[in-house]
């Protein structure tokens, strides 16, 4: 009997793909797993009008942990035209599933840890003193608040009067926005609560005693969004202060950390910050270790419940090659964040250390390791397919 059972959500485009070459990698470590498949995406939209079904909720509320491949997203006007012809003008609204996900389970952690991998030809480098090219160690593990800022979904065009008048009643909203009419304006809240902006600080410094890392750097821009990052940046030094005075406290905004993080990336450990802007921070740090074929992520409530996935999308026009050219390493690893949540550190090490044996010998290598657009030509022309490197790091588990 199956000693763990796991929701395994494969979505749509290559989430599918990359997510079967996860299950046969977990499966060659010996992981004891028995997986249940869900039905999320953009065929359950066009199908039954909903991308999340309530029979997915049901199994992720069962067994509280689950494997995600990627989704497709559409803007409304186009999600509503592929609907099924019974469907159409039934009242029903697109919505992305795993915004949905996040919001129902409130998968408020969000931690996206980006390292690179010796041997990578897709490293960042950078010229040294002496006109030397150096290779800078990047060990960085992003803590994004997944539920509230921008992504909490409070917005309008053309407010109702109740929101124009709470609005006008603001001095600055008044006077830099008081005579445009209302039929022109589109507004999105940027909302931060103290409860969900202490748990996304607390857990970045735990992890970063946990695991060794010697400073928390809070990316936001207080200097400017005064109430939401300034709170951000006044809870984080109150933690740090009476609980972790042995971890450094850095801060920076966020438009600066894009330039930082090209010039001394190896300066900074764990980095947390609000939704949107450790979006953009997680993406940043990802291209520096080889893009998003690189890049994991897990997502955690407060009551047991846990989210795995790569940080890239769908990317449709990949889907339907031949033979798939994808990097699976992305779900590879987010399926070892898995395992290290589980407890299973030896089988996470192994696998790791089975990664980074592929990419060093550099004798399998996809596409984007490569450098070559991606076309399904690439595997006459050397590339690795997406079935390929994960038979090389399942090789390697085996040796």
């Amino acid at each position: 009997m199956a000693r763990r059972t796991i929701v395994a959500l494969p979505g749509d485009g290559i989430g599918a793909i990359v997510l079967e070459q996860a299950l046969r990698v977990l499966n060659a470590s010996g992981f004891d797993a028995e997986y249940i498949y869900g039905d999320i995406g953009w065929e359950f939209w066009r199908r039954e009008g909903n991308p999340l079904p309530d029979r997915t909720i049901e199994l992720i509320k069962k067994y509280k942990i689950a494997l995600f491949g990627a989704i497709t997203s559409k803007p409304n006007d186009e999600a509503k035209a592929e609907l099924d012809p019974s469907l159409q003008d039934k009242g029903f609204t697109y919505s992305s599933p795993i915004v949905g996900l996040r919001q129902y389970f409130d998968l408020d952690i969000c931690v996206r840890p980006c390292k690179s991998y010796k041997g990578n030809p897709l490293n960042f480098i950078r010229r040294g003193r002496g006109n030397t090219i150096e290779e800078p160690l990047i060990d960085v593990v992003i803590f994004r608040q997944n539920t509230e800022c921008l992504y909490s979904g409070v917005e309008w065009t053309n407010p109702p009067d109740n929101v124009y008048q709470a609005l006008l009643s603001h001095p600055k909203f008044r006077e830099n926005f008081g005579k445009v009419p209302v039929g022109e304006l589109s507004i999105s809240t940027r909302i931060f609560t103290r409860k969900a902006t202490m748990r996304i600080l607390e857990a970045a410094f735990d992890y970063a005693k946990k695991y060794g890392y010697k400073s928390v750097t809070v990316c936001e821009k207080p200097n400017v969004v005064r109430e939401t990052s300034g709170l951000m940046w006044k809870l984080a030094k109150e933690i740090q202060k009476n609980s972790y005075p042995e971890i450094r406290l850095l801060n920076t905004n966020i438009d600066a950390q894009m330039m930082w993080m090209t010039k001394n990336p190896e300066d900074y450990g764990v980095i947390v910050a609000g939704n949107m802007f450790g979006d953009i921070a997680s993406d940043g740090f990802a291209g520096l270790i080889g893009g998003l074929g690189f890049a994991c992520s897990a997502q955690f409530s407060s009551d047991g419940i846990a989210v795995f996935e790569p940080t890239h999308g769908s990317a449709p026009k990949y889907a339907g090659y031949e033979v798939p050219i994808v990097n699976p390493i992305a779900m590879i690893e987010s399926a070892c964040m898995m395992l290290d949540y589980l407890g299973e550190k030896k089988l996470c090490n192994v696998i790791r250390k089975a990664i980074a044996s592929v990419i060093e010998e550099g004798r399998v290598r996809t596409y984007d390791m490569m450098k070559m657009q991606g076309k399904p030509e690439v595997i006459k022309n050397g590339a690795a397919s997406t079935v390929e490197m994960a038979d090389a790091i399942i090789a390697k588990l085996k040796n």
